[in-house]
């Protein structure tokens, strides 16, 4: 039984800070530096354990090449600041102070996509994904409820790897129990079975995508969802063998379509000789940025749970 109680519901950033921040009150190597942002998590962080947290200000290229030397003096470093500056502003020394040398930070970016909605394009990450997943080894995660954050963020305390963690800026209902921990080698999870068509999501948008289908379901449409969570270091094979008995795909983003989550997808697909229908929902390329909240935002670009009917509508008809 999910517990959407509005009272217990917690923010990402809280659940994934406070996972590090457990483990960091034994293990004196993992260093947490944070840009100029605050939070109750990172408060507590802060007074209780200085000198395993750094405070860098409004300096995410500084925060990045610091991280780069404490790792390879041996600590375990976590990263954190809003997820357009721990990315687009700092991709130089993301690319050259820790991808070329494999070193096992995490960054940490939070109200990612759409999530700081009116604060408008300097704030949005429409192209986070296809600039992250460019870079050579690093591994996306983009979960979609405290759970899961809760349990990816355990694993990355336990599993050091250069790795960018998506966390959205805002408190979601609960998709997830105790069950999620069970997909951590798989990259993704299925949700729930259908006939014809897929649909593979991740974050904010899965939860337009499970009411979608709930709407659909009482039209006599089964459709299928998967929770693909693991958006870089995609385990082909296992989803592959998930997607092979459907006739049609359907793959939805808050993100530009040009090497997003969709392109992600359909290139691994692809290379392994999965053939069927394809629509892809996101951000078209010549997108117009306009101020609104998120639901708003959602159908100006037409990522909505009304599109994703549609969507499925016109995939079933073909």
């Amino acid at each position: 039984m999910l517990d959407n109680d509005p009272e217990k519901k917690k923010l990402m950033r809280d659940v994934v800070i406070d996972q590090i921040y457990n483990a960091a009150t034994t293990d004196r190597n993992i260093v947490f530096i944070s840009a100029d942002f605050g939070a109750q998590s990172l408060d507590k962080f802060r007074n209780e354990l200085p000198d395993q947290f750094i405070h860098a200000g409004i300096s995410e290229q500084n925060m990045v090449d610091l991280s780069s030397g404490l790792s390879i003096s041996g600590k375990q470093v976590f990263l954190y600041a809003m997820a357009p500056f721990i990315t687009a502003r700092c991709y130089e020394q993301i690319k050259c102070s820790l991808s070329a040398m494999n070193l096992p930070v995490t960054l940490i970016g939070v109200g990612v996509g759409l999530g700081y909605d009116h604060s408008t394009l300097t704030h949005f990450t429409p192209e986070d994904i296809a600039c992250m997943r460019a870079l050579n080894g690093i591994e996306i995660l983009s979960p979609s409820d405290q759970k899961s954050a809760e349990v990816i963020a355990a694993n990355a305390v336990t599993n050091p790897a250069f790795r960018y963690l998506r966390l959205e800026r805002n408190a979601h209902d609960q998709i997830y129990n105790d069950e999620f921990i069970n997909c951590l080698d798989t990259g993704f999870y299925e949700i729930s079975r259908g006939d014809r068509v897929a649909i593979v999501s991740y974050g904010a948008l899965l939860h337009k995508v499970i009411a979608a289908r709930d709407e659909l379901k009482k039209a006599g449409l089964e459709v299928g969802v998967i929770d693909l969570y693991r958006v870089k270091r995609i385990n082909v094979h296992k989803l592959f063998e998930h997607l092979s008995s459907y006739k049609s795909l359907l793959t939805v983003e808050e993100h530009i379509l040009d090497g997003g989550f969709g392109g992600a997808v359909l290139e691994a697909l692809a290379d392994n000789g999965l053939q069927m229908k394809v629509r892809r929902l996101g951000l078209s390329d010549g997108f117009t940025v306009v101020n609104g909240d998120r639901d708003q935002l959602h159908k100006f670009y037409g990522v909505d749970t009304g599109d994703i009917i549609s969507a499925v509508m016109e995939l079933e008809k073909n």
